[in-house]
């Protein structure tokens, strides 16, 4: 299997800039900058196909295409860092690993949106990983890859690395924008887009840490070179956290295309179930997409076999497919509860709406409390149907997407796993440990 961004992660001192150089670093950039047009990198990117590795999967190239410039307008590029996902943690491993990969895709895609200024902003909580940044850019600067006149060019930039409050929902590109401007991280009404009014109110492009990092691979390679890995229009390589029950958690690289079930069983990746017990669900994006049981995830509802790719995940709809998301893979074996697992979803969902919107911030709070009730064995079989109702009067309602993250995991866990709600109502016993688990977690929550 191609390995690109990993490619030299175990390589000794690959965080620093010597070492980082000696295995290829900033070749890319030397290539942009007396080589290549601003529009030229731009077109190689789109020529690449690849998709945001945040989450969305939308094209990058096409994504930088709609950037504004008016004449004498700054423009910005901001990376977001703000990993908060559930399931998710590639991009805080990628920037304590190998920081210089990002901050040479940050100067390489300053370099084609024409960003004289670019940030990133990165978790409040991810600390250790600023301070590694902000060496790396101090070495940068130091060897004249950073500020005026890099590699003798004429182009010029500044990066600087901005740490959050620790809030998921600066997790969405325009509250992101808000907080950076020193603003309460709520989300915008959109349009105006970024790409028109973003930063400061001027045209803005913002890339996840993942997408960011691919550039400079392929403004080497090329983009069609780049688009030759992979299936389909999943091109490139991805990288997935794994984590769950399984044998063998961490973050792999995969290409895209390759079938899940040697991604979840092979020893080279996940190493199968741990303790060789059977496969329950899958979350295979990060808490925000549907939850699949193992047949489903293993196999299409047409019985063939399921890649990990955008298109095969999501093969069949909400029904019986999901998303790729940002990779964050969670894998549940047969012991585990669906119900419990979602509960946990729900408060952190409820904890972490803004408030800005009526359905997101009213609606996560009474998932919350219904789920509980399941829980503490006070749930009847048309608390069923209350949480359905609730949850669809969430999705598509909300200014972001926060109100479908928190309605998707509640919808899919009914779809597939409702017999596992009326077990919870036919059979209180089974959620016995729960009053000790508030106990002993200090939790005093709230069941009517």
């Amino acid at each position: 299997m191609k390995r690109l961004l990993l490619q030299h992660i175990d390589v000794p001192g690959i965080d620093t800039l010597s070492v980082y150089r000696e295995h290829g670093g900033y070749k890319a950039l030397e290539k942009a900058l007396k080589d290549m047009k601003p529009d030229d990198i731009t077109e190689e990117v789109k020529k690449s196909g690849l998709r945001g590795r945040g989450g969305a999967g939308f094209p990058t190239g096409l994504k930088w295409s709609f950037l504004a410039k008016p004449e004498g307008v700054e423009r910005y590029l901001v990376c977001n860092a703000d990993e908060s996902e559930p399931g998710t943690f590639k991009d805080r491993f990628l920037m304590s690993k190998i920081p210089h990969a990002l901050i040479e895709g940050m100067i390489v895609s300053s370099f084609a949106l024409g960003a004289k200024t670019s940030y990133i902003y990165i978790r409040g909580e991810l600390l250790y990983v600023y301070h590694i940044l902000e060496k790396a850019i101090a070495e940068a600067y130091d060897a004249g890859l950073l500020g005026k006149n890099i590699m003798g060019s004429g182009y010029s930039l500044d990066l600087y690395v901005h740490p959050g409050g620790g809030a998921y929902i600066c997790g969405e590109e325009t509250a992101l924008i808000e907080s950076l401007e020193g603003k309460r991280g709520n989300p915008r009404i959109k349009p105006p887009f970024p790409a028109v009014k973003g930063l400061w109110q001027s045209p803005t492009v913002v890339n996840n840490v993942e997408t960011i990092s691919a550039v400079p691979h392929i403004v080497n390679m090329g983009g069609d070179a780049y688009a030759a890995i992979g299936v389909g229009k999943s091109t490139g390589t991805k990288l997935i956290s794994a984590c769950g029950h399984i044998k063998k958690p961490g973050v792999y690289e995969i290409e895209l295309g390759l079938p899940v079930e040697e991604f979840l069983f092979s020893d080279e990746y996940c190493g199968g179930i741990r303790n060789d017990k059977k496969l329950k669900a899958v979350v295979a994006g990060g808490s925000s997409v549907p939850i699949l049981p193992g047949e489903l995830f293993l196999k299409t509802a047409n019985g063939e076999p399921r890649l990990m790719s955008y298109e095969s995940l999501s093969d069949g709809g909400f029904a019986t497919g999901t998303m790729l998301g940002s990779g964050g893979f969670i894998v549940m074996d047969e012991d585990t509860s669906v119900v419990k697992n979602l509960w946990n979803f729900t408060r952190f969902y409820h904890h972490e709406s803004c408030g800005q919107c009526s359905p997101c911030r009213e609606g996560t709070g009474w998932m919350e409390k219904v789920l509980h009730k399941f829980l503490e064995g006070h749930a009847n079989m048309n608390d069923i149907d209350l949480l359905w109702d609730i949850q669809s009067k969430i999705e598509g309602k909300t200014i972001c997407p926060l109100g479908e993250a928190a309605s998707w995991p509640v919808a899919s866990a009914i779809r597939h796993f409702r017999s596992e709600f009326e077990d919870y109502v036919k059979n209180p016993q089974k959620i016995k440990d729960v009053k000790h688990y508030y106990r002993v977690n200090n939790l005093d929550p709230v069941i009517n």
